[in-house]
């Protein structure tokens, strides 16, 4: 969290940042509980100490079991499904057969995670007898386990550790936030207001193929389920959000009181907006024509959509849903998630300039952003006030959510670093980005993925969590390194 981020953002959030709902299944062979009583108590412990860290990784254990037969498997099955989950971690104890395991992931309708930790690093092998032993067996099945799921046409993904384990448990903290982000997509709200904006072929994206990749719901909005909510902005409101503002930002002298009081006006809108409809995100575009009031509305959006945004409630422009959608994943895992384009490549300085005017994601800021006077939009019909910002500096990552010929989504990732230099100062967004090589190398790599004309920034380096969550979502995912 940063300076920029205002108690005021934090009770804007509508509490979209739920952690991940995982189930927990844990077991052994039933045959083993006369053999060796102690056996049991055993595992149970190191069941509890499963869910404990589970917890702390961020997630919500929302059901847990122990079983012992097929039957116990499918029950707990079923009990998952109803609970709704997002992943389910099975936890292989000791040995468990593959008819055990196969009804678990089959039945619960979630990814499945199989966990083999021992209970230290190894045996005291001169001190082990064989109920001992089998608190150490959980690797017995994993191969069993993986040939049944591939037979069963069942996805799964494993780690193998013991219990105590930190790197087999920074392993799992990834799926755990992959999960989040399958959660926030699949029960997700993604607003859609106005209209394309005319003439860019790539960011058309079928509305029917959202809900059949990621679940969730596309709220088509029309400007005047905005406009009525801006003509019923109180003066009181808009002076909250005045107030916020000042705090906020530094204000350039080219920002003019008449343009700042219609942006605060339309935040104020915008946020009852996204109340009103349970939005977990918002992409928007609308031309206008002389002024009206629709293009008044659609250039006076950026300060609404940037407090929005940094509120946990994605906005872009340009009606750029699959960018609005690259916010929110960058968003869930707790990297922000500015809405990016290509400014120009900076050969005598070896880095990349990217940024977009208009919203952006206030909380990642270098420093206090700056609210700028503009008198036009470039190719945009409009004026008012802008966002100018530097996304932190350190390591960052691209996201960029495209679609394939077949209409299949894509995921586009490259990672680089932020660092210092000049910038223009347009009322624009942008950020200098070190990737290790040769600026146009870069721009020639990236395109080759097929991305889209836009992308979000996160900060930090996130391959492992976006190749995470492209697994639990059944998305491709594309690493650009050149």
């Amino acid at each position: 969290m940063t300076a920029v981020e205002s108690d005021e953002m934090r009770e804007r959030s509508f509490d979209r940042r739920r952690a991940s709902r995982v189930g927990l299944v844990s077991g052994g062979l039933a045959a083993y509980w006369p053999q060796f009583p102690e056996l049991r108590p055993m595992l149970e412990v190191s069941n509890e100490r499963v869910r404990q860290r589970l917890e702390s990784a961020g997630a919500e254990v929302v059901s847990s079991h122990f079983v012992s037969t097929p039957e116990e498997g499918i029950a707990a099955g079923d009990e998952l499904r109803r609970s709704d989950v997002d992943l389910v971690v099975i936890f292989l104890a000791t040995y468990m057969t593959s008819t055990m395991v196969v009804p678990i992931a089959q039945r619960s309708g979630a990814p499945a995670l199989l966990l083999d930790l021992a209970p230290t690093p190894s045996m005291d092998h001169p001190n082990t007898d064989t109920g001992r032993w089998l608190a150490y067996c959980g690797v017995c099945p994993l191969p069993e386990v993986a040939n049944a799921f591939e037979r069963c046409d069942v996805p799964f993904r494993s780690i193998s550790g013991w219990l105590e384990d930190e790197g087999a448990w920074a392993r799992v903290e990834t799926w755990v936030k992959a999960a989040r982000v399958r959660s926030a997509l699949r029960n997700g709200r993604h607003g859609l207001m106005g209209h394309l904006y005319p003439g860019m072929l790539d960011t058309s994206t079928d509305l029917t193929l959202v809900h059949a990749h990621f679940g969730g719901h596309v709220e088509v909005l029309e400007f005047d389920d905005l406009r009525v909510r801006v003509e019923d902005a109180d003066g009181a409101q808009v002076d909250r959000v005045l107030d916020d503002v000042h705090r906020m930002f530094e204000l350039d002298a080219s920002v003019s009181q008449e343009d700042l009081g219609w942006a605060a006006r339309v935040a104020v809108g915008l946020d009852r907006l996204a109340r009103d409809f349970r939005l977990d995100s918002l992409a928007y575009y609308h031309r206008g024509l002389r002024g009206e009031v629709h293009e008044r509305l659609g250039a006076g959006m950026i300060l609404g959509a940037s407090l929005l945004t940094a509120a946990g409630v994605p906005a872009c422009g340009e009606y750029e849903l699959r960018t609005s959608l690259a916010m929110l994943i960058l968003e869930r895992l707790g990297a922000g998630g500015a809405f990016a384009e290509f400014q120009a490549l900076n050969f005598s300085d070896g880095v990349v300039e990217m940024g977009h005017d208009g919203p952006s994601h206030l909380a990642i800021s270098d420093a206090r952003p700056i609210l700028r006077g503009l008198d036009r939009f470039h190719g945009k019909r409009g004026w008012g006030v802008s966002v100018e910002f530097d996304v932190r500096h350190g390591p960052v990552t691209l996201l960029s959510l495209t679609q394939r010929r077949d209409g299949a989504f894509r995921m586009v990732v490259a990672e680089g670093e932020v660092v210092g230099g000049p910038h223009p100062n347009i009322g624009n967004t942008t950020s200098r980005i070190d990737f290790g090589c040769d600026p146009g190398l870069f721009a020639d790599a990236w395109a080759a993925a097929r991305p889209a004309h836009h992308w979000a920034i996160g900060v930090g380096h996130l391959y492992e969590e976006l190749r995470a969550t492209a697994d639990l979502l059944g998305v491709e995912l594309v690493r650009v390194q050149p």
